[in-house]
């Protein structure tokens, strides 16, 4: 075999294997996309900008802040369960930016807070000096004490909706404050293994128990698959989040 005959069927093999792997990526963005859940009605008249809520979009994610510019402290971040588009939980960030907060939503790769664990850095960055404190429904909790973990001396505490933090976020030795939210009738989190990562958490927790709340509720996305359904409305729920977080940003006020 010449030379040149072995050069071509090289080339043939690599362009083989190049398609190859671009068939395989492209099925599995398509299937990602397929398996995303996308918000509900409700969450998408949310991203809208109105008369108390001034709504951007930027490359990282969303921010939500009160249209009268006043800013009350401490500003939140907020990380995305997998594979649920940012904008799901654009009514939780509305409420808590009515109350005064400066919200942040980030944008995930692939929907997914694996690929996207420092995110909150372009969003502290903006802010220099402000109190910022970080959360996350489901996966985007656990990504978020991650991100908690290694960069605690610029937050001032984490929150977690139907979520925990594993091992490699713990904050055990972190002078946080947390606040651990779920719901009674969540049949998704794994109840066993929160239970077990209680030993992750600062010594300052707090944890509230929803009656009825259940795991998709806590964004606006509609049922999940393997959740249980709920025993109270989405309205319901997410005011009981929404008081549960602003009850604990009080000890944030003067700091």
């Amino acid at each position: 075999m010449t030379k040149t005959k072995r050069k071509r069927i090289w080339l043939r093999i690599l362009l083989a294997g190049f398609v190859l792997i671009a068939l395989v990526a492209a099925g599995s963005f398509l299937y990602l996309k397929s398996q995303t859940y996308a918000p509900s009605n409700k969450a998408e008249s949310a991203l809208q900008s109105n008369s108390e809520v001034n709504v951007t979009e930027g490359k990282n994610g969303y921010t939500f802040e009160p249209a009268d510019g006043s800013i009350m402290q401490p500003n939140i971040i907020f990380y995305p369960g997998g594979l649920v588009e940012p904008g799901s939980y654009s009514p939780f960030a509305s409420e808590l930016a009515k109350l005064g907060h400066r919200v942040y939503i980030a944008k995930m790769p692939l929907n997914l807070a694996i690929f996207g664990q420092n995110k909150a850095d372009s969003f502290v960055k903006e802010h220099p000096g402000e109190s910022f404190v970080i959360g996350g429904h489901s996966l985007g909790g656990a990504f978020a004490a991650r991100y908690a973990s290694e960069h605690s001396d610029q937050l001032a505490g984490i929150y977690f909706l139907a979520s925990y933090a594993d091992e490699s976020g713990s904050l055990s030795e972190t002078d946080l404050a947390a606040l651990q939210i779920t719901g009674t009738s969540d049949g998704v989190l794994k109840l066993e293994e929160w239970e077990s990562s209680k030993a992750n958490l600062p010594e300052l927790t707090e944890y509230v128990s929803i009656n009825g709340g259940n795991h998709g509720q806590f964004g606006s996305y509609g049922p999940q698959k393997g959740d249980s359904d709920p025993q109270i409305g989405e309205d319901d729920q997410l005011e009981k989040v929404v008081d549960a977080m602003q009850n604990w940003m009080e000890q944030f006020k003067n700091n």
